[in-house]
């Protein structure tokens, strides 16, 4: 067995590394084999916490090193993009980080407080936990999904065959069990070879099945610097380099990325507009731009299309607490932060797919694709995914890679190909089985063009949402309550 440290402060240090650590299972690293070994070193940590109060404080400095390694990125968008102080953006991403610390917190004081004595149960018991405390954070406060462990097991993990049916939350029940799992190897390995093994098999399987001809796609992505974006000097020359990669790149569709032209929509020259819908139509095509529109004192960020459909619109409705509305009484957060286009009004929540290019296509903007079940609202209408995004806010950091592979989960669950168009990266094809088709460089000015073919079909996921996810996780609750009335 395992020798832990007898201090209390070097259980909590070793659990702050464990954390940390944890993010390597994330891509751009896809350590995808270290998670359950990490979720196995908290295990054995919270299970010999001497006290609930020492296994909350465990729980805390995990989260906390997990978190301010994984979303370090907050940083950046406050201090270098936002314009605020360096002092007061570090405070907030590690009050931001700490918050987000809480349930885990939380997790490893029930854990504790309520350990069975059993070994199986202990797994089961922690296993819950971990899922729950994830799938808390997804809806808590408008929900913040990053970074839920089930994200670190997107191909080429063999347990993204699972992803389909249980969706990403599912996933961090099932790596969490058998993490605790391998605290006895002797039973826990074979297990995690079982699961990995039918993973495999599951992912033979073809939940949905292609649709229609294939289509040729352009996926922009400008690569404006956030801090040159909206200034007016720039305004001109975003508008020609936008033009001219659409010029030189025809497709039946193209995307460009999230808030691509930095002016509200009827401020564009309407001979600019005139000129990019015959771009367009050159092909029988489309084109799918992001751009903010308004209407009276509200104003929506939104992707607008163009060409041989009629023009359609799709409002964002999952939108950026502080970043793209400010809650009650933060108003002093905005005038600090400096964030243009800061208050957005939310879109409806039952917006058609968009009929583009002979596809039904499902459109969700940037953030929004951290959240499962709401893409699955388009579903079984949509043949095809696109997200528009503009990651430029974040910098060089792993908001990037780890935005990609949230969208890999996406693509997993509906058995729908996904595409990106983003600013600065990463603009990707993905596979309605979660694979990475193509991918641009990030940081590089240049077209993704490709083939896809829309799909048709339900995954059991698309079906039935969390629903199984929380259904096991209810047993499991179920398994450990039972058993501890009985004593």
């Amino acid at each position: 067995m395992l020798r832990l440290p007898e201090s209390g402060w070097q259980r909590n240090l070793l659990a702050l590394m464990l954390g940390a650590s944890g993010v390597l299972a994330f891509a751009p690293f896809n350590l995808f084999w270290l998670a359950p070994a990490v979720w196995m070193g908290w295990f054995l940590l919270l299970r010999a916490a001497p006290n609930p109060r020492a296994a909350a404080l465990n729980g805390f400095c995990f989260g906390a090193g997990f978190f301010l390694a994984g979303t370090s990125w907050v940083y950046v968008s406050l201090s270098v993009f936002g314009g605020m102080p360096w002092w007061l953006a570090g405070t907030a991403t590690l009050l931001f980080c700490a918050t987000l610390a809480l349930l885990p917190t939380l997790a490893g004081l029930v854990f504790k407080h309520w350990q069975p004595a059993e070994a199986w149960r202990q797994a089961l018991w922690f296993g819950t936990l971990c899922f729950a405390a994830d799938w808390l954070r997804g809806w808590l406060f408008t929900g913040f999904p990053w970074l839920a462990l089930g994200y670190s097991q997107t191909p080429p993990s063999p347990l993204a065959g699972w992803a389909p049916l249980l969706g990403v939350y599912g996933l961090s029940l099932l790596i969490a069990t058998l993490g605790a799992g391998l605290a006895h190897w002797r039973v826990g390995i074979p297990l995690l070879f079982g699961f990995a093994a039918a993973g495999w098999g599951l992912q033979q399987i073809e939940w949905t099945q292609p649709h229609g001809a294939p289509v040729s796609v352009a996926l922009v992505q400008g690569n404006i610097p956030q801090d040159l974006k909206f200034r007016p000097e720039q305004y001109v020359r975003t508008l020609r380099s936008y033009h001219a990669l659409i010029e030189t790149h025809p497709a039946q569709l193209t995307v460009l990325p999230e808030t691509a032209f930095p002016a509200f929509f009827d401020q564009l020259p309407p001979e600019y507009l005139e000129s990019l819908r015959r771009l367009a139509q050159r092909q029988k095509g489309d084109l799918l731009f992001g751009v903010p529109t308004g209407e009276g004192r509200h104003y929506w960020n939104s992707a607008v299309s163009l060409g041989a459909s009629p023009e359609q619109r799709y409002h964002k409705q999952h939108l950026v607490p502080f970043g793209e509305f400010i809650p009650p009484g933060f108003g002093w957060f905005l005038a600090m932060a400096q964030i243009p286009l800061s208050d957005f009004a939310r879109g409806g929540t039952q917006q058609a797919p968009l009929a583009l290019a002979g596809q039904q296509v499902a459109v969700n903007i940037c953030y929004e694709d951290a959240f499962g079940e709401e893409i699955i609202a388009a579903l079984p209408q949509a043949t095809l995914l696109v997200n528009l995004s503009n990651t430029a806010w974040f910098g060089r950091s792993l908001a990037q890679p780890q935005h990609l592979q949230i969208a890999q989960m996406r693509a997993l669950e509906t058995g729908r190909p996904m595409l990106r168009a983003t600013n600065t990266g990463m603009t990707a094809v993905l596979t309605a089985k979660g694979g990475i088709q193509a991918v641009l460089p990030p940081f590089t000015t240049a077209v993704l063009q490709a083939e896809v073919r829309g799909h048709r079909g339900l995954t059991p996921f698309a079906r039935w949402g969390n629903g199984l996810a929380l259904a096991l996780g209810l047993a499991g609750l179920l398994a450990v309550s039972v058993r501890r009335k009985t004593k």
